[in-house]
């Protein structure tokens, strides 16, 4: 199995639903920023709509650090609409939701359920070069946290602006960071 982080993501243009629109969405159209990809298997599912619910929740949060939300299911943009239309929880969503029928998304970050035609829950953090800088899979029944997302993406911040210092266990902003050297080989 190989690794993705560092890897670049692939070129993609794909139709998604966004604040009551369709619109095409290009891996162009986050040249400069970071970005989230959050891949869930399904619309009108159970467990999806409490991370998308939560995600909507922290998405300002998200904003002012700079970092663009996109969910990405295999569903297409219409099945959105209808998810969007229906549910309280998704009304709250104002990030885009990408719509992956073809599978070319969950298989390009290896999270795609051939048998299945869904994909895994995945959390990819990109750099603003297009880097992966996180990656992170579970299992369908595992469902994930925003407030981790968050601080994850925090540090991820901090590293890529803070050259040769690094975030320990359940680093937080302000907390103290790391600058790797002999001198701590074996003091921590």
């Amino acid at each position: 199995m190989n690794t993705i982080i560092n890897s670049k993501i692939p070129d993609f243009k794909v139709q998604a639903y966004v604040n009551g629109e369709f619109k095409t969405i290009s891996q162009a159209d986050l040249k400069g920023k970071w970005s989230i990809f959050f891949f869930y298997p399904a619309d009108f599912t159970f467990v999806c709509p409490t991370e998308l619910g939560d995600m909507a929740d922290k998405y300002s949060e998200f904003k002012k650090m700079g970092v663009e939300v996109l969910s990405v299911s295999t569903d297409t943009h219409f099945v959105h609409k209808a998810w969007h239309d229906a549910s309280d929880t998704i009304k709250k969503i104002q990030y885009p939701m990408l719509a992956d029928p073809t599978g070319h998304l969950s298989r390009s970050f290896g999270v795609h359920i051939e048998e299945e035609g869904l994909a895994y829950r995945g959390t990819f953090v990109v750099d603003p070069e297009g880097k992966i800088k996180i990656a992170e899979m579970h299992d369908n029944g595992i469902g994930r946290n925003a407030d981790e997302l968050l601080r994850k993406v925090q540090a991820a911040q901090f590293v890529a602006s803070h050259p040769g210092e690094v975030c320990p266990a359940k680093w937080t902003p302000g907390a103290k960071t790391l600058k790797p050297g002999l001198d701590l080989v074996g003091k921590i």
